[in-house]
């Protein structure tokens, strides 16, 4: 199974959820500076408790699913209003996701740290939500290699089989991306997207690390 994680591997989105979390921080707490530290990799519940912390705010559960409730209000306004031309579908993502719906043994999920309403927001402007059928969210878990574990899970299932069983392949940006894979015993996939790129991956342990997934070699790895 391939579960494929959302921001800076399938899409970028011109910075409109980083932009949703500093507005809500400042409508709610008059505070632009919450969410100073780099968000890569991080799960939006993990992202909210340490801005929270951040300006010396409660971190505990009823806050955080407060704020998460009215960040996706703005996270549409947000997605909304991008250019086109700053909101796009990486390289090679579109005839990967093809060639794998071809295969009635793959299961196409995704593994990200955005809860799934969020995920569906972003993913739904480029047309490409409806894709993945199940997957590891950060409303299931804040730990990144647990939500994971989750989307193996729910692939398994939709195969007939046993999570131990299968090949799962973990395709993202961020050496995090990278470590939660080897922590769950996956193979990883690691695509220069973001900011990291393939030599940062592979120091991290990727299995494959390419530029994206439209370089020569890359959908063999992914595939096969």
């Amino acid at each position: 199974m391939l579960l494929f994680d959302v921001d800076g591997t399938l899409v970028t989105t011109g910075g409109a959820g980083r932009r949703a979390l500093e507005r809500i921080f400042e409508v709610v707490y008059g505070r632009n500076d919450a969410c100073s530290f780099p968000l890569d990799g991080m799960t939006d519940r993990a992202i909210v408790r340490a801005a929270l912390r951040n300006i010396g705010r409660d971190a505990g559960e009823p806050e955080i699913d407060a704020i998460l409730v009215r960040y996706l209000e703005i996270l549409a306004e947000e997605v909304a209003g991008v250019d086109s031309d700053k909101y796009r579908i990486h390289r090679g993502i579109e005839p990967a996701l093809e060639a794998a719906a071809a295969f009635s043994h793959v299961a196409l999920g995704l593994g990200t740290g955005n809860i799934r309403e969020g995920a569906r927001v972003k993913l739904t402007r480029v047309g490409i939500y409806e894709r993945f059928a199940f997957g590891g969210f950060g409303c299931d878990h804040e730990d990144r290699t647990e939500l994971l574990r989750v989307g193996a899970r729910r692939g398994a299932e939709r195969l007939g089989m046993l999570p131990e069983n299968c090949r799962v392949v973990i395709v993202g940006d961020t050496p995090k991306d990278v470590a939660a894979a080897t922590n769950l015993g996956a193979e990883s996939l690691g695509v220069a997207t973001g900011r990291f790129s393939t030599s940062d991956l592979k120091a991290a342990g990727a299995t494959f690390a390419f530029a994206d997934l439209s370089e020569p070699g890359a959908l063999d790895a992914l595939l096969n």
